[in-house]
């Protein structure tokens, strides 16, 4: 019994250890920022994709010059005139390269149509460079395409046509060669920069402050954006151990009070911490119906003159409905805020009416930020 008991003890002080870390509620600094220096890098390519059955562009400029200096490459003379390019597509091949990535590793690469080709379905990329905004080649692009799309049927009078997804623009999963490396520095003077994906100075100053607990007095945040952390003298490990360790710690960021509302998909967005003060609110809805019909004038019968004719009538109807003020008690969070906003029966187009309005009053207490 007692050793069953000292088990027991010895189980509980070992979760009473680890619950700081089973329990954290914050986000690591890595979720939250980046390492200056080790950022990704954008590469754009100019190329053909062959083998389009037809589908590809109808014989511009451009397109055929392209082909003929492909072929010149390879010690064929033709005059560009003389090319047909409907199995081949002019297209733009773009990539992201990351920090650090090595000679002989691969990318993924998007292809994008530039001219009319119809579908880019079952095509090959030929060999294609790619350059960063040096003009340097960085990585070489080669393959078949996967588009994830399709496009079928006749087009012109009488035809259809049936599309799914995008045809024009596909994708080469590790389609890129990595033929230089981009150099990237993150340790400057022995210290290293964190830069915030959202700048906020309380957010800067509590990350600075968390990464304190773990190096006492090695960050301190320079701005809403910069965090600066300072390796300590005589680190027994490397810079990426130390870059590990600091990317590891917890930090509970500071979310501003923000609705986001897309008028064009009628999407609303609302953090925890928006508010709304006391108020009253009215709301009424308009409907206006367009009715258009077609009304036929015929001549009297037996009549010697006058000729068969169609006029389109159109009625136009406006209904509004009554609305009714109600007056809102003062709502501290989202949750509450959106049980209101319900039980009035509004839509998520009337909402964005009524948070515009609110925020005009002085009652909605958040940054109101409209797409």
């Amino acid at each position: 019994m007692v050793m069953r008991a000292a088990a027991k003890l010895l189980v509980l002080l070992f979760l009473l250890a680890c619950a700081p870390d089973l329990f954290a509620s914050g986000s690591r600094v890595k979720d939250l920022a980046m390492i200056s220096g080790a950022r990704d890098n954008q590469l754009v390519g100019y190329g053909l994709v062959a083998g389009l059955a037809g589908d590809g562009d109808k014989n511009p400029i451009y397109t055929v010059q392209t082909i003929a200096n492909i072929l010149q490459r390879y010690g064929i003379t033709v005059p560009a005139a003389t090319l047909s390019s409907k199995n081949v597509a002019v297209v733009m091949v773009t990539a992201e390269i990351p920090a650090f990535k090595k000679p002989g590793s691969k990318l993924d690469v998007t292809v994008s149509s530039m001219g009319d080709a119809k579908s880019l379905q079952g095509g090959v990329l030929i060999q294609t460079p790619l350059l960063g905004a040096d003009g340097q080649v960085y990585a070489v692009a080669q393959g078949a395409l996967s588009i994830g799309g399709l496009s079928a049927g006749t087009e012109g009078a009488g035809g259809a046509t049936v599309q799914k997804n995008h045809p024009t623009v596909g994708q080469i999963v590790e389609g890129a060669l990595v033929e230089k490396e981009i150099p990237a520095t993150i340790m400057r003077d022995n210290h290293l920069d964190l830069l915030l994906r959202e700048p906020d100075f309380t957010s800067a100053a509590r990350m600075a402050a968390a990464i304190n607990e773990r190096f006492t007095n090695r960050a301190i945040a320079l701005d809403t954006t910069t965090v600066r952390v300072q390796m300590p003298e005589g680190w027994p490990g490397s810079p990426v151990d130390f870059v590990s360790i600091v990317e590891s710690v917890e930090v509970n960021p500071d979310i501003p009070a923000r609705i986001i509302i897309n008028e064009r998909t009628g999407t609303i967005v609302a953090t925890a911490h928006i508010r709304i003060a006391n108020c009253a609110v009215s709301h009424g809805n308009v409907t206006i119906s367009i009715a258009s019909t077609l009304d036929v004038s015929q001549p009297g019968p037996f009549s010697q003159s006058g000729t068969t004719s169609i006029t389109p009538r159109t009625d136009t109807k406006l209904k509004e409905e009554k609305g009714s003020m109600v007056a809102l008690p003062e709502l501290p969070t989202v949750e509450k805020v959106a049980a209101a906003l319900n039980s009035l029966g509004v839509t998520p187009r009337d909402m964005m009416s009524m948070f515009q309005a609110m925020k005009q009053a002085g009652a909605l207490q958040a940054e109101l930020v409209i797409q």
